[in-house]
């Protein structure tokens, strides 16, 4: 019986890619604490699709780069695959953000003077692939991101949204178990942007991958498996999309966060 409950139990763990406890963040400014996190607890299964919503200044960035080993915690722990952040070494913490975690930022941090197929096949380099597969794969991804045509153009020759289907190519470039995208859409048009977000959330089915998304696009919450709002450093609520009710293209951050009995 003891057998069979470690046994579910250990199976429940394999469910989450992501799991934080007691997680905090403390900044000391002008000799005050600053508690951008305070205590967070958070777990994510295998292939959700989750929104991480909050006003400016409410930790939700903060709690993304604690996730993708971006930033250290003053206390707490981030499980990536049961596996503990904080006990990695540099070398370690370096392996599981080129071959775990995928990153997709709201500037798309491509590098000006590569091709999007340079741009897109760098992480490969430090995962060690051929060339050969590094141009297969650079090139596949960018054909599955609408981009086939545009292999060998700069940043500077693309639109913000062709930017940032490279940056989402490139993310995808070692199969990770997780993406995290830091405002996607931000730099974007209101077209555009969604477009990105329909992409996302394709990836997210076709190839199970567990996307983690900080945003203000409230278009991200027809698309969320869960949303979680974040307020001064703690997790006010956490929402299955379809208990979410808002209004596309208004929030009111109050209501969203009155509290709940």
């Amino acid at each position: 019986m003891a057998t069979s409950a470690a046994a579910n139990h250990s199976q429940m763990l394999e469910d989450y890619v992501v799991r934080t406890r007691g997680l905090t963040k403390i900044y000391v400014m002008g000799g005050e604490e600053l508690h951008a996190l305070d205590n967070v607890a958070l777990d994510i299964k295998r292939g959700e699709y989750i929104s991480i919503m909050g006003p400016s200044g409410s930790g939700k960035s903060t709690l993304f780069n604690m996730i993708g080993g971006l930033d250290k915690p003053t206390s707490g722990t981030v499980y990536i695959n049961e596996t503990d952040m904080a006990q990695l070494d540099a070398a370690e913490l370096a392996w599981i953000r080129c071959r775990t975690v995928g990153y997709i930022f709201q500037t798309f941090n491509l590098i000006p003077v590569m091709t999007a197929i340079e741009n897109v096949t760098l992480p490969m380099v430090f995962a060690g692939r051929t060339p050969d597969e590094q141009l297969q794969r650079g090139k596949e991804l960018l054909e599955l991101v609408g981009l086939g045509d545009r292999l060998y153009h700069r940043p500077s020759e693309l639109s913000g949204g062709q930017q940032q289907r490279v940056a989402i190519a490139r993310a995808f470039a070692n199969d990770p178990a997780i993406i995290l995208a830091d405002e996607p859409t931000a730099n974007l048009d209101l077209r555009t942007g969604k477009e990105i977000i329909e992409l996302l959330r394709t990836l997210n089915e076709e190839r199970g991958v567990t996307v983690i998304s900080a945003t203000h696009d409230l278009h991200m919450i027809d698309i969320s498996d869960r949303v979680v709002w974040v307020r001064d450093g703690k997790i006010d609520k956490i929402e299955d999309r379809q208990s979410v009710d808002v209004k596309v293209g208004h929030v009111d951050w109050e209501d969203q966060y009155r509290p709940t009995n």
